[in-house]
């Protein structure tokens, strides 16, 4: 988060003079506005992260059979990640198969 303290207290001109005033409800608001604004800019920059499925979830989602996900696999169709003994495929992959 960039809260400098110009950008908190609009102004101000000599922030030393901060440590002797006191702080109003006004610079409270107005504190809390800045740091919801940095906060939403922030959600919004994230990206979605990629959905993972299981085998069993995209056969049912596609309703194929074991062998046909794994030709799937084979023939380079469908991209998939093996973590251990685990395959995971992107939700996004399914959506474009389902689309075709």
């Amino acid at each position: 988060m960039n809260l400098h303290p110009k950008k908190l207290f609009p102004g101000v001109d000599n922030l030393e003079l901060l440590n002797h005033q006191p702080i109003t409800k006004r610079d409270l608001l107005n504190f809390s506005n800045v740091i919801l604004s940095e906060i939403k800019e922030m959600v919004g920059k994230q990206e979605q992260p990629a959905q993972w499925l299981k085998s069993s979830e995209v056969r049912k989602l596609l309703k194929i059979s074991p062998g046909t996900l794994q030709n799937l696999r084979i023939n380079g169709t469908l991209h998939f990640t093996k973590i251990g003994s685990i395959i995971y495929y992107k939700y996004e992959d399914i959506l474009k198969i389902l689309e075709n």
